[in-house]
């Protein structure tokens, strides 16, 4: 246990460290996917390793103690004591910061689907009357299809082959449930902040993802990167603080990716990631069998 249960926390540093090196090698959606899986299944080992050092505190318990000392059994200590109650802190953290994140997702969520109210619920596109350019996609709920919403300021800024562009952008986010995985990650990097760089690295891809459904759609990768820099011309004009999903999130690396090739879907690379965050499940597994090994044999005689 002393190993296993560590592993979790050391591999989710190595995640964090390849991330970068991932996004760049294969496919925004291979590298998503993998990385999304990833960072969930590390996050779930990590917090779980916490558990279990918590846990080795029942020595202290005076019911378990009195009833070893009766029995004549001595209760081993698999970690120091300071360990363990630093776990029980870090578990307290989590738990307000994964808190304070599912409550903001809520928040955001109805304040989106708030300005859908009024409009025809099989309505795919919604033009919004507002000065500011913005264009995003709002997820529908279980069983219903989501929105794009569109202000008439962005449509205005942009040809009808950009148009295309953003609606099909938009349109991709809806298909491929963007909003799961962003949240999924998100959810994770809440519960182990050694993941933020995981979650800022699937934000990015999840916009290069929409790129080049987009750009397959209209057919032209030099169309696709115009209309993306125009989009992100005209919000930069009007200073919006408004997230702007289209022409925001790295832009110019977006841009620069759309003159290149698409990058292929190099499968080993994706293996390795998922291979990565299967690890420290594995181990925490292990370290939770170490424990029950351990306090089995004092406790149960």
């Amino acid at each position: 246990m002393r190993v296993d249960v560590y592993l979790p926390l050391v591999l989710a540093l190595l995640l964090a460290a390849v991330t970068p090196h991932v996004g760049r090698r294969i496919s925004p959606a291979l590298a998503a996917r993998a990385l999304t899986t990833a960072a969930v299944l590390t996050s779930a080992a990590s917090t779980w390793a916490l558990v279990l050092l918590g846990a080795t505190l029942i020595d202290e318990d005076p019911s378990v103690a009195s009833e070893a000392r009766e029995g004549g059994r001595h209760l081993p200590e698999p970690v120091p004591d300071a360990i363990a109650i630093a776990s029980l802190v870090l578990l307290g953290v989590i738990v307000y910061r994964v808190c304070r994140a599912v409550r903001s997702h809520q928040a955001s969520r109805r304040a989106l689907r708030g300005l859908c109210d009024g409009h025809p619920p099989d309505s795919e596109l919604i033009v919004a009357a507002s000065p500011i350019p913005r264009a995003f996609a709002i997820p529908g709920s279980p069983g219903s299809p989501g929105r794009i919403l569109v202000t008439a300021s962005m449509l205005s800024a942009l040809g009808p082959a950009e148009r295309r562009v953003l609606l099909a952008h938009e349109r991709a986010h809806l298909t491929h449930r963007h909003s799961v995985l962003s949240t999924a990650v998100g959810l994770a990097a809440a519960a182990n902040p050694l993941l933020v760089p995981v979650r800022s690295t699937v934000t990015f891809l999840l916009e290069r993802w929409a790129d080049e459904d987009a750009a397959g759609v209209v057919g032209d990768r030099r169309v696709t990167a115009y209309a993306l820099a125009r989009a992100a011309l005209v919000s930069q004009r009007t200073r919006s603080r408004c997230a702007l999903h289209f022409s925001e999130h790295a832009v110019a690396r977006r841009i620069a990716a759309l003159q290149t090739l698409p990058p292929p879907r190099l499968w080993p690379i994706a293996v390795a990631v998922l291979g990565l965050g299967a690890i420290p499940a594995l181990g925490a597994v292990d370290a939770t069998g170490d424990l029950l090994h351990l306090l089995a044999g004092p406790l149960l005689g």
